[in-house]
């Protein structure tokens, strides 16, 4: 069989070929051309206040923002990644001006900048949302849910058993504390002003006083003993409880593998047992398909996200409620 009349479409990488704006290449429905107009319409005095004079020039704040949303738009969330994909992806690469911030410009970016200014751009795009008339902020939904969090549902930490292994650790220091003073005859047992609780730091500072006392009487074996006691027992178990109760904060537990999240009942109970799972608390605001905001909390009071979503919304410049 002859081919002879077989005619293939043109085919060269080697001419120069039009279109030479880069942009053209792209599809006009590309999420790439509606983060570039939305940062473009940011004012520059919204990135100003985070970066100071001198050094090195810094790369564009507006280039650094449109990468950093449209990495995150595709899913492209690590550092290493975005930075290889701007030598190959047409979108980033247009996004970018050809320039090629390596990873640790693009962390430290996100890190340093970004995490302080995201609430001013994202006040900005609902701005341009409500101008472009996307959004109207007269009629607004609030919907929320309580999250499972991606911990070992049986590492908890109940803030009412610190409290009580806490008392507990404070009464055998006190006591002990008690013991020593009366033995060395610096004060009486009966003298010793037991209610205030020692904290981790009285207890080191006091078992150092120990130490110095040893060093004048080294056959004092009560005080040898009182002093292990309180460096390998007491001392540590303090910092324990006073660690959980502060993870804790105003809340009544937390799970070890995620100490953000709480435990709290979910709607999603297979065993119908009632059983306590570490979740989040979590609702979101929206208007016109919208994400408006999504604030959560830690807590199992949905009230207080509720209040927390309304007073996001009363921050917005542009928010006028039906109520």
């Amino acid at each position: 069989m002859k081919h002879d009349h077989i005619s293939f479409k043109e085919y060269t990488m080697d001419n120069l070929s039009l279109p030479s704006n880069i942009a053209d290449l792209i599809p006009r429905d590309n999420m790439a051309h509606v983060v570039h107009e939305m940062v473009e319409r940011i004012p520059m005095e919204t990135f100003l206040p985070y970066y100071k004079g001198g050094g090195t020039s810094p790369y564009h704040p507006k280039m650094m923002t449109k990468i950093l949303l449209y990495a995150y738009t595709q899913k492209m969330y690590h550092g290493r990644e975005i930075a290889r994909q701007l030598e190959v992806h047409l979108p980033l690469m247009w996004l970018s001006g050809f320039q090629k911030p390596d990873f640790r410009s693009i962390n430290r970016f996100r890190s340093e900048r970004m995490k302080d200014l995201i609430d001013d751009l994202f006040r900005e795009m609902i701005t341009l949302l409500v101008a472009d008339g996307y959004v109207k902020m007269e009629d607004d939904f609030v919907d929320g849910t309580k999250i499972e969090a991606n911990a070992n549902r049986y590492t908890f930490v109940w803030r009412k058993s610190a409290e009580k292994y806490q008392e507990k650790l404070q009464a055998n220091v006190d006591r002990l504390i008690a013991q020593i003073e009366a033995i060395v005859e610096e004060e009486k047992a009966e003298d010793i002003d037991a209610s205030p609780a020692f904290t981790s730091e009285e207890i080191r500072k006091k078992t150092e006083e120990w130490e110095k006392r040893l060093e004048a009487e080294p056959d004092n074996q009560p005080l040898k003993k009182a002093i292990k006691k309180m460096k390998e027992d007491y001392l540590p178990r303090s910092e324990k409880y006073e660690h959980q109760l502060h993870v804790c904060g105003d809340r009544n537990s937390y799970s070890k593998t995620d100490v953000d999240a709480t435990f709290m009942r979910l709607k999603e109970d297979p065993m119908r047992n009632g059983q306590l799972k570490p979740a989040y608390n979590v609702q979101v605001g929206s208007s016109g398909q919208f994400i408006l905001g999504i604030p959560f909390i830690r807590g199992r009071a949905t009230l207080v996200v509720f209040f927390r979503i309304w007073r996001l919304f009363e921050r917005s410049t542009v928010w006028n409620p039906n109520v």
